[in-house]
């Protein structure tokens, strides 16, 4: 999974960016820091990995990962080149989902870009930004189209997708709010990996005095709850500057630290969740004496599907898969013990996967 993280200017981007990552962006007070884009793996925390590889005396636990991808702080026009323009643009192209950082704290010793804190007015800042990238997008596409559907008329159906995918973004309005049911019109739509169409997640960064109620007494994150909920994005709490403490310390310190601000979880963790909520996602385990590993797959995904994640040979020869749930297994001691019990089911090609299942699978090649 590979999150861009995007914002305005000197809204905590990078500083969140650094919390979450410990890479070390540069983050300054002024505009453009940030000027290639910061990239850094995160390990998903898991307490069933650990639980599993102690169970197991596993010789290496490999967690899931994220990819961040912390972009320059866009401005007004970058779209057209404007600050560091449209290269760090092509940089969000290749990301699952954008985290979009928004300002919701008054700082005066923090500049504002716009010289006023106005989350809404920032979150349409960027939301232009990446609408004016996807048409540019878009014509060049078009014109392809127009000249290929006077040859063969196969392709008037894509011309029709596009002149209204390009009538949509004009009227100020992201890709992903486009009614499209038709498959073969969502297929292209993927196809033409458009900023607009991408999943958010709003990250609303506020003071620490804003953290323990979750925000709820901020007027500004809850204008932003709201415009989330109208688009069906997430949105999370977060102090980055806590979050920056809290990347510091090792997990016992980390523990109390979040107990004393009376929190039961850090940024992060909410970054993960509503990550993998809004892109549909959960993990499966396997588990052994050489790794206990975390595997990220879809939602609904088959079991031949998730083998397939492993290696593709998992796929192509599978038989059976020998299914477990963590508890069950954790409750039991052993896979023996929980065959024992009838609590390991041998699933065929159409099991579909759930969050927390340990697999054992079964193939030949």
């Amino acid at each position: 999974m590979k999150l861009g993280i995007v914002g305005l200017p000197n809204v905590g981007k990078s500083t969140l960016f650094n919390s979450l990552t410990k890479a070390g962006a540069e983050s300054a007070n002024y505009p453009f820091c940030t000027i290639d884009p910061n990239v850094g793996v995160v390990t998903v925390p898991d307490d069933r990995l650990k639980a599993l590889g102690e169970m197991y005396h596993s010789k290496k636990v490999t967690p899931a990962v994220i990819e961040f991808v912390d972009i320059a702080g866009l401005v007004k026009g970058a779209s057209k080149g404007e600050g560091l323009g449209n290269q760090f643009l092509s940089n969000i192209r290749e990301v699952d989902a954008i985290v979009h950082v928004v300002r919701c704290f008054e700082d005066t010793n923090v500049i504002h870009v716009d010289g006023s804190v106005n989350p809404l007015r920032d979150i349409e800042t960027i939301n232009l930004e990446l609408i004016f990238a996807d048409l540019e997008v878009l014509e060049r596409r078009l014109s392809k189209v127009v000249k290929a559907a006077r040859m063969d008329k196969t392709y008037a159906k894509e011309l029709a997708l596009l002149e209204r995918i390009k009538e949509h973004l004009e009227s100020g309005k992201m890709a992903k709010s486009l009614e499209v049911t038709d498959e073969d019109e969502l297929s292209l739509l993927k196809e033409y990996n458009l900023l607009t169409y991408k999943p958010v997640i709003y990250a609303a960064n506020v003071s620490e005095d804003d953290l323990a109620d979750d925000g709820a007494s901020n007027e500004m994150v809850a204008k932003v709850r709201e415009f989330a909920a109208s688009e069906n994005s997430e949105v999370f709490v977060i102090c980055a500057q806590i979050e920056e403490e809290i990347s510091e310390l090792d997990d016992d310190e980390k523990a109390m630290f979040l107990d004393d601000l009376g929190l039961k979880e850090s940024g992060l963790e909410k970054l993960i969740k509503a990550s993998y909520h809004i892109l549909g996602l959960m993990s499966f385990l396997t588990a052994g004496e050489d790794e206990t590993r975390a595997w990220t797959i879809k939602i609904g995904t088959k079991a031949p599907q998730a083998a397939g994640k492993i290696h593709s040979d998992f796929e192509r020869g599978f038989i059976k898969a020998e299914v477990v749930n963590y508890k069950d297994l954790l409750e039991q001691g052993s896979l023996a013990a929980a065959r024992e019990k009838g609590l390991v089911g041998m699933e065929g090609k159409d099991y579909v996967v759930q969050d927390g299942d340990v697999i054992l699978f079964r193939f030949n090649v």
